[in-house]
């Protein structure tokens, strides 16, 4: 293990804790009060910007401290790890092109006539009909199967996966809010990050 093990897992809970915050109705009526209901137009642009700009450490701090390797996967299971990491990506890419892309960023009030932001909606169809939070799913395929381990790139895995079952709980929290007994049902019905199998072949 590496002294740069603990400060990846230290970077990664700041991050966390500023995105949670952010993330929160709390901070959001706060700058509803200080700026106007216009602002909120633009809060979650903001939010991602500030995500972008603060996960960047995190980043720097995985790809620049010393490191050392725990193992490398190599032919012929390195195949199955690729595999298992392109149908990652393609399963959060899936997630994100069914919330739609300009909204999931914040984009959206930039491109439509009326600058507001698109109306939440519940999805509950395509990879959501399977489990709950499929770009979280997916990034953690694409995560945990690397073929090759280091410790930076464990701790890293480790905060992210840790950020992921935090934000799913808060999110859940959120929408059951936004869209009341209509996400309990769904969320009662369908797993947050692993599918049943049976609901695979209805």
């Amino acid at each position: 293990m590496t002294a740069g093990f603990f400060w990846i897992l230290l970077a990664f809970a700041l991050f966390g804790g500023l995105h949670s915050l952010m993330a929160s109705r709390t901070v959001k009526i706060m700058v509803q009060r200080r700026f106007g209901v216009s602002a909120l137009r633009y809060y979650r642009a903001a939010f991602t910007l500030v995500a972008v700009l603060t996960f960047l450490p995190v980043l720097v701090l995985a790809a620049r401290l010393p490191d050392k390797s725990i193992y490398t996967i190599r032919f012929p299971l390195l195949m199955l790890t690729l595999l298992i990491e392109f149908a990652g990506l393609a399963l959060a890419a899936a997630g994100v092109q069914q919330a739609g892309a300009l909204p999931f960023l914040g984009l959206d009030v930039f491109f439509n006539e009326s600058g507001t932001p698109a109306k939440a909606r519940l999805l509950t169809a395509g990879v959501y009909r399977f489990i709950r939070h499929p770009l979280y799913t997916g990034t953690l395929l694409l995560l945990w199967f690397t073929p090759r381990m280091t410790w930076n790139y464990l701790a890293f895995n480790l905060g992210a996966t840790a950020y992921f079952i935090i934000g799913a709980y808060f999110e859940d929290k959120k929408l059951a809010e936004d869209f009341g007994a209509a996400y309990q049902a769904y969320q009662a019905s369908t797993p947050a990050f692993l599918p049943r199998w049976k609901s695979l072949f209805k």
